[in-house]
């Protein structure tokens, strides 16, 4: 008899409420492992650019320098600071 391999549910976060991701960067983060804004704000520009450059060229181009900041805020419950951010944002990235 096989024992019972229990897994962690971790809710996905809706990824799409930082500046600059829709829903297809959403779904190609959720398929790298990120899921949550917590895992986007622990992951490094580098990280980032690598799993879109690897989306292909199309997503490549894109710059996520602000995501990891925006998902702490969000990761942290700060709506209000993160609004003010991303007020000054246009695309995810510093106007």
């Amino acid at each position: 008899m096989a024992a019972k391999i229990e897994k962690e549910v971790v809710e996905a976060d809706d990824l799409k409420k930082i500046e600059g991701i829709g829903p297809k960067i959403a779904e190609i983060f959720n398929e790298a492992g990120i899921n949550t804004y917590a895992e986007l704000a622990a992951a490094s520009e580098e990280k980032l650019k690598e799993i879109l450059a690897d989306a292909g060229s199309r997503y490549a181009s894109k710059n996520p320098s602000t995501w990891p900041q925006q998902a702490k805020l969000a990761a942290d419950g700060n709506w209000d600071e993160l609004k003010d951010l991303q007020d000054k944002l246009k695309g995810g990235i510093e106007k």
